[in-house]
């Protein structure tokens, strides 16, 4: 596909057109690398919002009419379009959040989702023959109109993790983009006709979270509802669902992942893994391991470690492949974690790593940090700061160890580095935390395994095997069946 032309002028794609916003309004969109103007996007409202719903509702009967393999073969075109596209979708990325061309897995990512779900859209249902004189039955069914709100970081991954498991099951979508991220959603979209979807079957929306994205999760015809970004958004649209028409909602919000480190640990391994985890994107990633606790042993001799490889980290032009971290993704995100850095020399120790910055006048660069001595109860321990800052402790115990990982409200995904295989079971078990790695870290997962957050991380999962659960119904048929062998006590109610 031949690369857009910048600026970008994203439209909203709402039943197979694209349109401008009903009020005719936009806004601009920069580049965090050098600041020029990357795009003119159209900002939704509430009347596009109820359009884009209309289209939806005016889709769902035929579309979810189809076998899986017939809504398959869309979805597996997308695959290749959006495959054959990856290049121009890491630049657009690239210009719009500065996330850097050579580390972008984003494309392969989206292709094995599409491809995977065009041909796994079989939802089984149950049959019991335990009740005497019935069959029974359940069914999965689609919900019909459904919403997807995606974040900024990785716009692409979450469009194609929401979107084909979702298609696959039969719904019709309203996706709404990040308005930091919407250009690599803006080209999606100019390939969904020629994919094959009929119109009003996949609906993209742009626009901020007021009025676009509170629209969406208070509306009465959307029934289920997937998000990913901060728990603060997530509060806001699980109060508005509430409020409205308690759709089914299913979400991934934010992390502030520990890592354990043990003093019999490969640690040369566990220094690059876990500096590699919390710089990569420039720390702007929800399973970042941004607490490391190392046992005091071997603290030093991990902290040079670590310090030497987060200082060869190249900072610079996104757009370079041998750009390691980007800047931030705007202004607002580098002022986040400017005021983080500033809490931390309140409550304790910041060192800067020997990374160098850009040369020129590119200011939402942040140099890898690193935080020590850091009460457990600090600011920076306690809250996610989403940049290339990670808090390094040290422990005595394992039982100390896991007392102070799991001492946060969130979830999302936490390490252990260990030779130990009973300590490391263990240990594991022990993590109130929805993913776990052994002598591994963020972003390692793996396609059939779920995704997803305890406690303010996150509600339900997503995976291969997992996602189409929360875009299916399931209901439950009960039919009496003349002749078979059945008391009149086993009629009654409740098959008693």
């Amino acid at each position: 596909m031949a690369p857009l032309e910048t600026p970008v002028n994203a439209q909203l794609f709402i039943n197979g057109e694209f349109v401008d916003a009903s009020d005719q309004k936009t806004f601009d969109l920069s580049s965090p690398y050098s600041g020029e103007h990357v795009g003119k996007i159209a900002e939704a409202t509430v009347v596009d919002v109820d359009t884009a719903v209309s289209a939806a509702e005016a889709a769902f009967p035929s579309w979810s009419s189809l076998s899986p393999t017939q809504r398959g073969k869309p979805l597996a075109k997308l695959a290749q379009l959006r495959q054959d596209a990856t290049p121009e979708l890491a630049r657009l990325d690239a210009l719009s959040i500065g996330r850097p061309v050579g580390t972008y897995f984003d494309g392969h990512y989206a292709t094995m989702h599409f491809r995977y779900f065009s041909e796994a859209a079989y939802p089984t249902g149950t049959s019991s023959l335990n009740t005497p004189g019935f069959v029974n039955m359940s069914m999965r069914q689609p919900y019909g109109v459904t919403g997807v709100v995606i974040p900024w970081n990785a716009p692409l991954v979450f469009l194609s993790k929401k979107l084909a498991p979702a298609l696959a099951a039969g719904n019709c979508m309203i996706l709404k983009t990040s308005e930091k991220a919407p250009l690599s959603s803006h080209l999606v979209a100019t390939m969904l006709n020629e994919a094959g979807f009929p119109p009003g079957v996949i609906n993209i929306l742009h626009g901020h979270g007021m009025p676009s994205g509170d629209a969406i999760s208070r509306h009465m015809r959307i029934r289920a509802l997937s998000f990913t970004g901060s728990v603060r958004t997530g509060r806001l649209i699980q109060k508005a669902a509430a409020e409205s028409n308690f759709k089914h909602l299913v979400f991934e919000m934010g992390g502030k992942s520990p890592a354990l480190v043990f003093a019999d640990a490969d640690l040369e391994q566990a220094a690059q893994e876990t500096q590699s985890s919390i710089m990569f994107h420039s720390g702007q990633t929800c399973f970042a391991n941004s607490r490391l606790y190392v046992e005091e042993s071997v603290a030093e001799k991990f902290m040079a470690s670590f310090k030497q490889m987060a200082s060869a980290r190249k900072l610079g032009d996104p757009l370079d492949k041998e750009t390691a971290s980007g800047p931030q993704a705007d202004k607002a995100q580098y002022d986040t974690v400017q005021k983080y850095l500033e809490e931390g020399k309140k409550s304790g120790q910041v060192i800067e790593t020997d990374a160098k910055m850009p040369n020129g006048e590119q200011h939402l660069f942040v140099r890898p940090t690193i935080l020590m001595n850091q009460p457990e109860d600090s600011k920076v321990l306690k809250e996610e700061i989403f940049g290339p800052v990670v808090a390094i402790n040290t422990f005595k115990t394992e039982e100390e160890a896991l007392e102070k990982a799991n001492a946060t409200e969130y979830g999302l995904y936490a390490s252990v580095y260990t030779k130990d295989i009973d300590r490391a079971m263990r240990v594991a078990k022990s993590f109130e935390s929805g993913m776990v790695g052994i002598n591994c870290t963020s972003p390692t997962g793996a396609w059939d395994m779920p995704f997803g957050g305890y406690k303010q991380s996150g509600v339900g999962r997503e995976s291969f095997h997992d996602s189409m659960d929360d875009w299916l119904e399931t209901k439950s048929v009960f039919m009496k069946v003349k002749g078979l062998a059945a008391s009149t006590a086993a009629n009654s109610v409740l098959g008693r």
